[in-house]
């Protein structure tokens, strides 16, 4: 096998603000993995806290190992890179490549392969955390664009005042379009803050919220499902299959990333471990463009909710195989994952 990795910067058409920062834009690692004349394309968006921070940590950690060799099962493979410390975030790239190298070698889509149905539920469009007047304005581009759900990111380092604000703009500009209104505080809540808002959030017809506390206070989920006038999703405290038994007796379902747990192989043993304990599962992403938004969706048949709208979100999408239509995010009907760069 052939192995060659290609940086890009991915510009974002409307910079993202979470709890934790605001996102303008980086640097993604592609990787293509070639063999007999098929190309499987993979994607990481760097994260510290997925063990890759920048594109050139992610070439570092898998140019060596992929100097081993490839030939093995993908099971394998991943085993063997993820006890040799390969970060996850890098992984998932080399591993959705194989996927779609093999799935292209198969002449399937990926999701064929995997045993699955060509479907999904709405795709959330994300509303980044904004003053009110901003977020006001977004919407109706959102809606324009197809969304049927809206993810509206909370968790505001001015506090739950702000949080309101910004909600009841949404709240108010989506009002008549019958999109379902979803929040991710992504961790930016103390414990009685996450209690008050669930409640005022419940109120106003919200579907459930995302990561209400910070990754760490696990053990303040208890005492906040226990009275939960909403569903709760855990995103940041769930990385690895392994994660979810810690957790399962008081939260409703997981939020898995392909960069969080290290690509397609790790996803399927999630789905698969918070299924066996009664949750809900969510597939969502990260800065990715639509070669990792097309791995993903191969997946989506597997899910209760979805996030893979980071590409519509980009100026411009380097790569294609991730369409959005009537509101759903699904892979393109076409040997592999669909995803690949522009040539």
């Amino acid at each position: 096998m052939k192995v060659a990795f290609h940086a890009l910067y991915l510009k974002k058409r409307f910079p993202l603000r979470i709890s934790r920062g605001v996102y303008e834009g980086g640097d993604n690692l592609f990787v293509s993995v070639t063999e007999g004349g098929q190309t499987g394309w993979g994607e990481m968006a760097p994260s510290a806290a997925e063990g890759a921070a920048t594109v050139s940590d992610g070439q570092a950690q898998l140019e060596p190992f992929c100097a081993g060799g490839l030939e093995s099962a993908i099971h394998d493979i991943w085993a063997r890179a993820h006890a040799a410390g390969v970060g996850a975030c890098a992984l998932a790239a080399l591993d959705m490549a194989l996927w779609d190298l093999r799935a292209k070698q198969a002449g399937m889509p990926l999701y064929k392969l995997l045993g699955l149905a060509r479907r999904g539920v709405v795709s959330s469009l994300t509303v980044g955390i904004n003053p009110p007047e901003v977020a006001r304005a977004r919407v109706p581009l959102l809606l324009e664009r197809g969304a049927r759900a809206l993810k509206i990111k909370l968790g505001s380092t001015d506090g739950i005042d702000a949080d309101k604000a910004m909600f009841a703009a949404v709240h108010e500009a989506a009002a008549g379009s019958g999109a379902v209104l979803r929040v991710d505080a992504n961790g930016g809540w103390r414990l009685s803050d996450a209690q008050h808002m669930m409640g005022w959030l419940a109120e106003r017809g919200v579907e459930y919220v995302e990561q209400p506390l910070v990754e760490g206070a696990e053990d303040q989920l208890p005492e906040l499902f226990e009275t939960r006038p909403l569903p709760i999703f855990v995103d940041e405290s769930c990385r690895f299959s392994s994660d979810i038994p810690r957790f399962a007796h008081c939260v409703d379902g997981v939020n898995l990333k392909l960069m969080k747990c290290g690509g397609i192989t790790e996803a399927l043993r999630i789905v698969a471990t918070a299924r066996a304990h009664g949750l809900k599962t969510m597939i969502g992403c990260m800065g990715e463009s639509s070669v990792a938004i097309a791995a993903g969706a191969s997946l989506s048949a597997l899910f209760d909710y979805i996030d893979l709208d980071s590409h519509l979100n980009l100026d411009p999408d380097p790569a294609t195989g991730a369409p959005f239509v009537d509101g759903v995010t699904l892979p393109a009907e076409q040997p592999g994952h669909g995803g690949s760069l522009h040539a």
